[in-house]
């Protein structure tokens, strides 16, 4: 079920079902695609960049961006069409960071492990040492 929440656009309270944005937004939403997609559908616009369609449109360029996030406005059909990655500002076309930062996180977290591992295996060895038993003779 719906939960009450404010519109993060216009902060009317609407009932919250799957968007962030209440139904009055939603039909604007829609609205400004058709602008934007009826520009680049013709033959001349199709490899217009975020900007040009921008100046064009008079659509303000986050909206945009969300269109391409939300795979509305793909790269594959519009091949100018790119947003910034979340962690070194790449553009890219899918997903929210590059290939180069997503490789470099890899690394890193490979790393970690690798650190991780050799400090619970000292961790151990140093357990194993420690739990050495000693015996008394006799003649003491």
């Amino acid at each position: 079920m719906g939960e009450l929440a404010n519109c993060a656009r216009c902060d009317k309270v609407f009932v919250k079902i799957t968007k962030s944005i209440c139904p009055d937004c939603v039909k604007e939403d829609e609205k400004l695609f058709q602008i934007v997609y009826d520009f680049l559908k013709k033959r001349e616009n199709r490899r217009a960049t975020i900007p040009e369609i921008v100046e064009a449109t008079g659509v303000k360029e986050d909206i945009i961006l969300q269109f391409v996030k939300d795979k509305r406005l793909r790269s594959t059909q519009f091949p100018n069409i790119s947003f910034p990655c979340e962690r070194c500002g790449e553009p890219i076309a899918s997903g929210k960071i590059c290939e180069n930062c997503q490789n470099e996180l890899s690394s890193d977290l490979r790393y970690q492990q690798e650190i991780e591992q050799v400090k619970q295996r000292n961790e151990q060895h140093e357990k194993e040492r420690t739990q050495t038993y000693y015996t008394r003779s006799k003649e003491d």
